[in-house]
């Protein structure tokens, strides 16, 4: 299986690299990253090279640079990181099928290992032994990436490359908001990072009714009012739990959807939640979150869903729907358009928490 390659140096051969490229390096245990040369990969019977046209920032990437608590646990340098990306595939394995050189393609990063329970009853997504390209495995902040045949998502051409780089946060986003009913719903989406201003646009594209975004930081409010939101609510300035009940005659929002995993804002969706609402929780708290489970669960008759990662692959069916739809807009979201060389600056203004999305070119600005 080629989940074996990335739990050993060992596995399927793989062909002997014959060229170099560039990538960013996440080579030392330390803060930031390197722009090196290193081998193009070279790849397996079932893999497919792909040469990077867009790649995209996501947070976990942040995270990784700026070499935080849970980098220090998780990434092993050497590594090339990255996991948001398009390009055309430049090389097939073998044994590939499904898949040619010249196709436009995205990728699913997660790898399964399709043996245990949760992959053999619909539930990939939740895999015991689930390892990430981009974290686990060299990732797509790159000119060249390796991808299994299994998990790549060939795309129409009039797909816009900046939509076809950010197919994987959108997947979250797709899995978010459509765990329910979504349609007609009255919603608050608490936490307008990239993935909560996609959620927003996702339900107002699937027929929301009223739409609530509650965020801190101003940028990110006015984004998510350009991409869909009805009602913008700054919880420092005002109590957002009695807005929305003002809004809703009392009754509260039919779906409470969090992206921010702070604690307190967890609690006021809760409360803001309607009786026999429902909840699903993305955002990852980074301390236990203690809950009053009568009076914000029990009692209400709540559906909480936990959310992780994409339903492989009903989510990329859904959200590749909805971009042919025409009625998903994205384009506010571009905050940044760079020659991946450049990737300090960015990096520095996203720890700064300014920018939502942005987007890196290994072979220079088109």
């Amino acid at each position: 299986m080629y989940l074996a390659r990335f739990q050993e140096d060992g596995g399927l051969p793989l062909a002997m690299p014959t060229a170099t490229m560039q990538a960013i390096r996440k080579a030392q245990p330390a803060r930031g990253a390197e722009w090196k040369q290193v081998d193009v990969p070279g790849i397996g019977p079932q893999d497919v090279l792909v040469r990077v046209e867009v790649a995209s920032i996501c947070g976990t990437d942040v995270h990784i640079y700026n070499w935080d608590a849970w980098s220090q646990a998780r990434i092993r340098p050497p590594l090339t990181f990255g996991h948001e990306f398009c390009g055309i595939v430049e090389k097939v394995g073998s044994e590939v099928t499904s898949i040619k050189p010249g196709d436009f393609v995205s990728a699913e990063m997660h790898v399964t290992c399709g043996r245990c329970l949760q992959c053999r009853t619909g539930q990939a997504h939740v895999c015991q032994n689930l390892k990430i390209i981009g974290i686990d495995a060299d990732g797509c902040f790159a000119e060249f990436v390796r991808i299994p045949e299994r998990n790549i998502w060939r795309l129409d051409e009039k797909v816009p490359r900046e939509y076809a780089a950010i197919l994987d946060p959108l997947g979250n986003a797709v899995h978010t908001v459509l765990s329910g009913e979504i349609a007609g719903q009255n919603v608050a989406v608490i936490g307008c990072g990239p993935i909560g201003q996609m959620s927003v646009a996702v339900a107002k594209a699937c027929g929301a009714a009223t739409i609530f975004a509650i965020e801190i930081k101003p940028e990110r409010l006015a984004l998510a009012r350009k991409v869909g939101a009805d009602v913008c609510i700054d919880p420092q300035k005002e109590d957002p739990v009695k807005r929305v009940l003002g809004e809703t005659s009392g009754v509260g929002v039919d779906v409470m959807l969090e992206m921010s995993g702070h604690p307190p804002a967890i609690h006021q969706g809760f409360q803001m939640l309607r009786a026999g609402g429902r909840a699903s929780l993305l955002g990852i708290p980074t301390q236990k979150v203690e809950m009053d489970l009568v009076a914000e669960v029990i009692f209400k008759g709540a559906t909480v869903h936990g959310i992780y990662g994409r339903r492989m692959f009903d989510s990329w069916y859904k959200m590749t729907a909805l971009i042919r739809s025409g009625r998903l807009n994205l384009d506010p979201l571009f905050t940044d358009r760079i020659p991946m060389e450049k990737f300090v600056p960015a990096f520095e203004r996203l720890s700064s928490g300014q920018g939502s999305k942005v987007l890196m070119y290994p072979h220079g600005l088109p």
